[in-house]
């Protein structure tokens, strides 16, 4: 049993090291914008599945369409590094995939911060602030 688990270990880590890589490396940012997806998609889960607020579903509660949803746009977010990072070495580039890394980040701390405060969570003026004008900002471009 013990052979089984260390090679399926070791397949899983070849896969995540391959992906890693094409993504354009394990660096700071990548590791962080897989966090702040990964803290989004669980704030959405407890907003939808323990508070009931989820605003992606008629009565506020978990819904697998929307589930599966937030999981499909976090894969084609990622898809889209992917593609920035090709570019960035197509092109000899290095500012690319870290710009579209940092415009995601930004993305899933205003979703992060939303799904807080939905929570219950105060939430400092400054902060509902800038959420505030990053939303209009985006609905007016």
């Amino acid at each position: 049993m013990g052979d089984y688990k260390a090679l399926a270990l070791t397949g899983l880590g070849l896969v995540g090291g391959w992906l890693a890589e094409l993504l354009g490396g394990w660096d700071a940012g990548l590791q962080s914008l897989l966090l702040f997806m990964a803290l989004d998609y669980a704030s959405g889960l407890m907003l939808a599945g323990i508070f009931k607020k989820s605003q992606k579903s008629a009565q506020g509660a978990l819904a697998s369409r929307a589930a599966w949803q937030g999981f499909f746009r976090k894969g084609a977010a990622l898809a889209v590094v992917l593609i920035a990072a090709r570019l960035d070495l197509l092109l000899g580039l290095s500012f690319i995939r870290d710009a579209t890394i940092i415009a995601y980040c930004g993305n899933e701390l205003i979703s992060i911060t939303e799904n807080i405060g939905l929570i219950g969570v105060p939430l400092p003026k400054p902060i509902k602030g800038a959420i505030s004008a990053l939303k209009e900002k985006e609905e007016n471009v």
